[in-house]
C-alpha cells in the first residue's frame, strides 16, 4: 500500500489522493469535497472529465452519478452545498423517458471520449437505467424521502423496477446500478412497496438472480477481459450475496493481491479505440481510481 500511495500522489488526481487520505490516513471529508467541487458546474451537475472516459465539460448525468457515488462513499451530509446543488441539477435536468436521465449527450462527440460514450440517436436503448436508477436513490436518500427530490426519486424508480422485473438479463453496469440502489434504499423497505408497487424483497431477489448469472466466475479471465468480477457487486461482508458467494469473493480478493504491479496498483483492461493521447491520461486517472477502490474493498474484508 505504501508504494501505491506514492504512485497515487505522484501520478493520480488530487481527488483520488484526497479519497486515499480519507479512507487510509485519517484525512477529512472536507478535503474530498473541495477536490470534488472543482468538477461541479454552476447548474449543480458535474462534468470536466470527472468520469475519465468522457471529457465533456458540461454537466451530464453520468459524471453527476460518479460524483454522487463519492458523496455517498464519504457520507456527505445532505445539507452540504455540493450535495444540495447536485440535487437541484437532477431536479431540473430533463429526462428522455420516464425514469431515465440521458446517459450520453450529443455534446460528448465534441470532446475526447471512449467509443462507448459516443452519442447516437438510439444510444439510450443500450444504456437504459444506467445510471438513472442510482440517481433516483440518491435523491431519496439525500432528502430522507421527503419533498420534491424524494417525489422525483420514487417516480423515477417505478419504471426502472418494472424494467428489472421483466428482464431476462440486464447489462452488468446497469445491474450494478440497481444493486447499489437497493443497498441505499434498505432503510426505506416499508415505503418502497407503497411508492413503487412492488415489495423490496421481490425486487432484491430478482436483482440477486441476475447478479448470480452475470458475474464472471472464470478466475483465469480476471484482469484480461472486461467482465464483472464478483467484487464489482459484493464490496463488503455486509453484502446480501456475500454468504453464498464467499469462496468466489475470496478468490477475487486473492487475485487482487497477486496481480498488483511493482507499484502496488492495477492497470485497466479497456481502451478507447480513439484519441490515443487523451486515453493515456485517462488510463492514469483510472489507475488511481482502481487503487483507492480495490484497497478499500480489501480492507473491508480484512485482507490489508
Amino acid at each position: 500500500m505504501e508504494r501505491a500511495e506514492r504512485w497515487l500522489r505522484r501520478y493520480g488526481r488530487p481527488l483520488e489522493a484526497a479519497l486515499w487520505d480519507f479512507h487510509f490516513c485519517g484525512g477529512s471529508k472536507e478535503q474530498v469535497l473541495r477536490c470534488l467541487a472543482a468538477f461541479q458546474n454552476e447548474d449543480g451537475g458535474f462534468g470536466h472529465g470527472l468520469e475519465p472516459d468522457c471529457w465533456l465539460p458540461k454537466s451530464s448525468p453520468i459524471a453527476s452519478w460518479m460524483a454522487g457515488q463519492i458523496l455517498v462513499e464519504i457520507q456527505a451530509e445532505p445539507a452540504e452545498p455540493v450535495v444540495r446543488r447536485l440535487s437541484d441539477y437532477l431536479l431540473s435536468a430533463e429526462q428522455v423517458e420516464p425514469g431515465m436521465w440521458p446517459t450520453v449527450l450529443p455534446e460528448n462527440n465534441d470532446h475526447p471520449h471512449a467509443i462507448w460514450w459516443e452519442w447516437r440517436e438510439d444510444a439510450q436503448k443500450e444504456w437504459m437505467f444506467n445510471p438513472s436508477v442510482e440517481l433516483a436513490a440518491f435523491l431519496i436518500v439525500w432528502s430522507s424521502s421527503q419533498g420534491p427530490e424524494a417525489a422525483l426519486g420514487w417516480e423515477s424508480l417505478k419504471p426502472a423496477v418494472e424494467y428489472l422485473l421483466a428482464a431476462d438479463s440486464v447489462e452488468w453496469h446497469c445491474l450494478r446500478n440497481y444493486w447499489q440502489c437497493l443497498k441505499l434504499l434498505q432503510p426505506y423497505k416499508k415505503q418502497f412497496e407503497a411508492e413503487v408497487g412492488y415489495s423490496y424483497a421481490e425486487v432484491e431477489e430478482k436483482a440477486k438472480s441476475l447478479v448470480r448469472a452475470t458475474i464472471d466466475r472464470d478466475a483465469a479471465s480476471w484482469g484480461h477481459s472486461y467482465k464483472p468480477q464478483p467484487v464489482e457487486f459484493v464490496k463488503s461482508p455486509a453484502d446480501p450475496l456475500y454468504g453464498e458467494l464467499r469462496p468466489l469473493v475470496e478468490e477475487n480478493l486473492r487475485f487482487f493481491l497477486e496481480s498488483r504491479s511493482d507499484w502496488g496498483i492495477w492497470d485497466i483492461t479497456w481502451g478507447w479505440g480513439q484519441y490515443p493521447e487523451e486515453f493515456s491520461v485517462a488510463r492514469r486517472y483510472w489507475q488511481g481510481i482502481l487503487a483507492v477502490e480495490r484497497y478499500k474493498v480489501l480492507r473491508a474484508f480484512g485482507w490489508v
